[in-house]
């Protein structure tokens, strides 16, 4: 007989919820989110008022977990932002790393010892990949978001738009699993200092037209631009999606290079925070939507 995972990964979620952080389902044996990506919403159901991210997904609610987690067995998401977490995420390394550098973990504690300090003592989970992540407090009013190598190499963050694999979660290569279950420590002042965000000054997206480009759609890509680049935090993707679909049909029509459009949202994308990657497969979706189905332009 085959063992049912699910009343282990319920008491995972279960476990979580009651620290107060917020969680929201995994594909089964995978790290991905559960449900549709943002870039392929179908705008109805619990998205028919905008596409809700995992983050906006995420809850404390027994009831609603033991819904969802006694239907399949999802793995478990950590939304760390709503959770009020900052989590060190120390990786493992990879086949093709150079030879000699250094994993997370010795990236970490040589970090720790350039600053003086001690590694934190804190709660800790083992990853299925022998990676580990470090559990903070993050500081009340603070919205630390997710970094990548900022601290350094193999050591990544994970805080407002991001999340962590819970402990209790299974995936091909192994189990996650507590390590060290000790209070969750706040987050170190030194720490804070190096992932708080430098202001800078903001920056208009410069647009360069080539001269067949009519007004109207210089001006409806300025615009769109525009409402991508001010998009507010959990919006950024959907906003940037609706408005390529939106442009969309000037590229159909001839009004606009593609090249032009791609490169004026990608611009607009990356000043509001969104990822190059996440900017790119987003433009490309929309972008060929858009031109598969404008319609003939309409003449007077």
């Amino acid at each position: 007989m085959t063992h049912d995972p699910r009343p282990a990964l319920l008491r995972a979620a279960l476990d979580a919820a009651e620290r107060g952080w917020p969680v929201f389902p995994l594909r089964p044996g995978d790290k991905r989110p559960a449900g549709h990506p943002e870039a392929t919403c179908p705008g109805i159901g619990r998205c028919a008022n905008g596409h809700l991210v995992p983050e906006q997904r995420a809850t404390t609610d027994a009831d609603l977990i033991r819904a969802a987690w006694t239907a399949r067995p999802y793995n478990v998401g950590i939304a760390t932002g709503p959770a009020g977490l900052l989590v060190v995420d120390l990786d493992t390394l990879k086949p093709k790393d150079p030879k000699g550098t250094p994993d997370g973990v010795t990236s970490f504690t040589a970090l720790c010892e350039r600053a003086g300090q001690p590694v934190p003592a804190t709660y800790r989970v083992r990853t299925a990949s022998g990676g580990e992540h470090l559990y903070f407090t993050a500081p009340a009013g603070v919205r630390l978001r997710s970094t990548a190598g900022t601290l350094a190499r193999k050591v990544d963050t994970r805080g407002w738009g991001g999340y962590v694999v819970a402990p209790g979660s299974i995936v091909p290569n192994g189990t996650y699993g507590v390590v060290d279950a000790l209070p969750v420590a706040e987050l170190p002042a030194w720490l804070l200092e190096a992932l708080t965000p430098r202001e800078k000054p903001a920056r208009p997206v410069l647009l360069s037209m080539p001269s067949r480009t009519s007004r109207y759609a210089g001006v409806v890509l300025e615009r769109e631009t525009a409402a991508v680049a001010t998009a507010l935090e959990g919006r950024r993707e959907a906003e940037l999606f609706r408005a390529a679909r939106a442009v969309g049909r000037f590229v159909a029509w001839g009004d606009l290079d593609r090249h032009v459009v791609e490169q004026a949202f990608q611009a607009a994308g990356e000043s509001a925070g969104l990822r190059p990657t996440e900017c790119r497969s987003t433009l490309r979706s929309a972008l060929d939507w858009s031109i598969r189905n404008a319609r003939p332009r309409e003449t007077t």
